[in-house]
């Protein structure tokens, strides 16, 4: 497939570097880059739950309890 593309210096140096290096041509070079790119995998960071003291200590082993405690009688 041909196509053309616009490369950022730091990209364009990289083909140049491996070109030299490897004795590549630029689409070789590109195809090898772009390759290894695709092979890197990036796990993203464990979830963490954050939590935050608020002062009040809520026994929600009795929901409706809980649910009274917080909201007021009237939310039942």
């Amino acid at each position: 497939m041909r196509t053309t593309v616009t490369l950022d210096d730091d990209v364009a140096a990289a083909i140049e570097r491996l070109r030299r290096e490897r004795g590549l041509g630029v689409s070789e070079a590109l195809n090898g880059l772009a390759r290894a790119g695709l092979r890197v995998r990036r796990d993203p960071p464990p979830f963490r739950q954050g939590s935050v003291r608020i002062g009040l200590s809520v026994d929600v082993t009795n929901v409706a309890e809980a649910i009274e405690q917080l909201d007021g009688p009237a939310a039942r």
